[in-house]
């Protein structure tokens, strides 16, 4: 797997290093681990995937996360982002909206010792106020604009990767950096396909 995002042009050896130590087939259904160092998305349950590892390493270079950021990860899922990201930062605080999919993955965190990581039931459009400002924000879910509440909780100097566009049109992965309390500036990354951003928190 790793050999496949070299190709791709994934160079951050810290983004790397992350993703060689991370058992990818912890964070799939038992059907599909045999295919979990294959680079595409699976699926997890409840019309979720898990993101094809390409589009993790590239959104998570991409952020230039350090030892010292704090980050927010929008649509927990399986878990698997978070636990990338909890390789590269401080602090990490994950947000999923489907109540079935959280203690999953709660406990694969746990069972691998990420005590870094705090997942949170919630509204992913909302963020998670209660322990923002991020340095780093990483949306899993098709956006049609950026979500205000997600900008306001950017930090000065913080970086956010999300997909924007139609749920069912294009979509671009794009990178926003926080650069003053009141300028943001806007990068295309690269065409993406994303499940879209529901509203709301799922009833059990």
């Amino acid at each position: 797997m790793i050999r496949v995002l070299r190709t791709y042009g994934i160079r951050d050896e810290s983004v790397l290093g992350a993703m060689t130590r991370i058992p990818r087939s912890r964070f799939v259904p038992a059907p599909f681990t045999s295919e979990a160092y294959i680079d595409s998305a699976l699926p997890i349950g409840h019309d979720q995937t898990i993101s094809q590892p390409y589009i993790v390493a590239a959104m998570t270079e991409a952020v230039v996360p350090s030892p010292d950021d704090r980050a927010l990860d929008v649509g927990t899922g399986s878990g698997y982002q978070a636990a990338v990201l909890a390789e590269l930062v401080r602090e990490v605080h994950s947000v999923e909206r489907i109540p079935e999919l959280v203690d999953p993955a709660r406990e694969r965190l746990d069972a691998l010792g990420y005590t870094n990581v705090h997942l949170h039931l919630g509204d992913g459009a909302g963020g998670w106020p209660e322990a923002s400002p991020y340095d780093i924000i990483i949306v899993a879910c098709c956006c049609r604009s950026v979500p205000s509440a997600l900008r306001e909780q950017l930090a000065v100097g913080g970086r956010l990767c999300l997909p924007v566009g139609e749920p069912d049109g294009p979509q671009v992965l794009q990178l926003i950096t926080r650069v003053s309390e009141t300028v943001f500036e806007t990068e295309s990354l690269t065409d993406v396909r994303f499940v879209p951003m529901v509203p709301g928190v799922e009833a059990r």
